[in-house]
């Protein structure tokens, strides 16, 4: 099992689902907040608000939510935000990328390299890592919108440039600079997305043996939890027999 989705898997299964849900949408309330500052308060105006709206939306944020996130941003209290992303490599080689949101450099930056330290990782500089992914946009949708050749089909007319369909769902993928219109357009044609989300999807990947991929989902997890990170991407990769021991434990 491939990357990331191993660690997502795993805490749902560990019964994490409602912290997590908290978490995450407390990070789509700061970034809706941070677009609608940095811009105007109209999505069809704001492109980067329309597409965390989207990313919101899609995950069942509630309506009332993303119009106080949107209000905040008027608020002469509302924070300045800086948007950073930290590079590094965790147990086992493991390339990671951290992208935060955070009004205080300092404090981020140490929580960061202390999570990285505390797991046998190293914080490298920006770039370090980055050249081993691709950062593109993704939409997931749930397999009753339509048949593999339909999603395809619609993911072509919208000017994507991939689709994987499995039993679970159907993933496009986009250009990031595309996301927020192809997004716009595969909603027009199947239904609102289950989510949509820029991504660093790896190029390459790194097998895990047990005890490495016990840490690594240590430290991911100690790098979601801090407030200030919003996203976390990993090029790993664990057996079926490693999935198991890892869940059961």
């Amino acid at each position: 099992m491939a990357g990331h989705s191993a660690f997502k898997n795993i805490m749902h299964k560990k019964g994490r689902a409602d912290a997590a849900r908290a978490r995450m949408f407390a990070k789509f309330s700061r970034e809706i907040t941070v677009a609608a500052k940095m811009g105007m308060a109209d999505p069809a105006m704001n492109p980067r608000l329309r597409l965390a709206i989207q990313a919101a939306r899609a995950e069942n944020m509630p309506k009332d939510n993303i119009e106080r996130a949107i209000k905040k941003a008027s608020g002469s209290d509302t924070a300045n935000y800086d948007a950073i992303r930290y590079e590094g490599y965790g147990p086992g080689g493991v390339a990671i990328i951290v992208e935060a949101l955070t009004d205080n450099r300092n404090r981020t930056g140490g929580a960061i390299r202390s999570f990285f330290t505390k797991y046998n990782g190293n914080l490298g500089a920006t770039g370090s890592v980055s050249h081993m992914f691709t950062h593109v946009g993704e939409i997931a949708f749930r397999p009753e919108v339509g048949s593999p050749d339909a999603v395809m089909e619609a993911a072509i007319d919208a000017g994507a440039d991939d689709v994987v369909s499995d039993d679970v769902g159907h993933i496009v993928l986009c250009a990031f600079e595309s996301l927020g219109a192809v997004a716009t357009a595969l909603e027009a044609q199947l239904g609102e997305p289950r989510t949509v989300k820029a991504v660093w999807k790896p190029n390459l990947t790194t097998q895990l043996d047990q005890a490495n991929a016990e840490t690594i989902m240590k430290l991911l997890a100690a790098l979601e939890d801090d407030e200030d990170v919003q996203n976390v991407y990993a090029n790993f990769e664990v057996s079926e027999d490693v999935m198991k021991s890892l869940t059961a434990a």
